[in-house]
């Protein structure tokens, strides 16, 4: 298997890699949007900081990738052991999983298996797409093209945590924690309200127009294809500073100090920003937090909150006909008018 481009190594895109980091330290953000011109490295991103976290441990054999040290999350097979003693574990890469444009329902959320029913009269479940992304990415391009009931579907899963199936005489259900990375261009169409709610932070990304940036990034994809092996090797070192500050982060979490300061923060710039519902102020201070564990901090502060903001609130703001400006600038204009910067 090719070895990925290191995630240390991308030029540039500070926005979209920070994002995907919060999402890699805190999942309950509820994943990333990236939209924005072909080209720009989604998808090479999205790779990369999977091989840069550690390996999951998850119990052999196990199709849903489970974690034998949280008896609470096991699927029906691996619960029905007698004891947590009784599971195999290894250590496996975070597993990222493309979702196709085309994909079938069944290709998604897993259906009967034919083959053995045929060969043995036995009714089987042939796991899908949900069942591989359990406890790691699920990777949707050109999501904003994506079919009308397959949105549906992601939209049940990704509240639930957990994949439901009914029909064809078989009764199934699965673990199915994901973080979910969506990708596309806007010009192509625009995404389902519903489901661009649920996307936690939401990033642009635009093909680099200095000069330096672009033949800095022609220059290191070049390195890599000529000899992935020796390049990969130049940025293991700071891949590996990344991956130890990740780690910490995730450890520091829980220790984190969410004041009531804070709150009220968040609280005052989703009403000055008249976002729906509180959806957006709870991301906003789950991705905050991760930020501030990201730094090293001990608790949440304006520096936090302000940084993460646009990504947190700017993809749930009503379109204002008499304010034609975009929302990351209505975002930053709240910023400065709440926080004083």
């Amino acid at each position: 298997m090719a070895s990925p481009f290191p995630f240390s190594a991308i030029v540039g895109q500070d926005d979209m890699k920070l994002a995907f980091v919060i999402a890699a330290i805190d999942p309950s953000v509820g994943g990333v949007l990236v939209f924005g011109d072909r080209g720009t490295g989604k998808s090479t991103a999205v790779r990369a900081l999977a091989a840069l976290l550690p390996k999951t441990r998850v119990v052999v054999g196990c199709a849903y990738n489970c974690d034998p040290e949280k008896p609470a999350g096991l699927c029906e097979v691996c619960h029905g052991h007698k004891s947590k003693a009784d599971l195999k574990s290894a250590l496996r890469p975070v597993p990222v999983v493309d979702l196709p444009l085309g994909a079938t329902e069944d290709r998604v959320v897993g259906a009967l298996n034919l083959e053995r029913a045929l060969a043995h009269g036995e009714k089987s479940f042939e796991p899908g797409l949900l069942a591989q992304a359990n406890r790691g990415f699920l990777y949707v391009d050109e999501v904003n093209l994506l079919e009308d009931h397959l949105v549906d579907l992601l939209l049940d899963v990704a509240a639930s945590g957990e994949n439901v199936i009914e029909r064809e005489g078989l009764s199934v259900r699965h673990p199915a924690r994901f973080v979910l990375i969506g990708s596309g261009n806007p010009e192509e169409g625009e995404l389902r309200p519903q489901l661009l709610d649920r996307f936690g932070l939401a990033v642009d990304v635009k093909t680099p127009t200095d000069i330096p940036a672009r033949i800095e990034v022609v220059r290191r994809r070049d390195r890599f294809e000529r000899d992935p092996e020796a390049f990969t090797k130049h940025w293991a070192h700071e891949d590996q500073k990344l991956r130890k500050r990740i780690v910490a982060a995730r450890e520091a979490l829980a220790k984190i100090d969410t004041p009531d300061a804070a709150l009220e923060r968040a609280a005052r710039l989703c009403i000055a920003l008249g976002t729906d519902g509180l959806r957006g102020e709870l991301t906003l201070v789950r991705a905050a937090r991760a930020l501030a564990a990201y730094e090293g901090d001990d608790a949440i502060a304006d520096s936090h909150l302000s940084r993460i903001a646009p990504m947190a609130l700017s993809h749930r703001l009503r379109r204002n006909p008499l304010d034609d400006s975009g929302s990351a600038t209505r975002v930053s204009r709240a910023i400065g008018e709440l926080f004083g910067a």
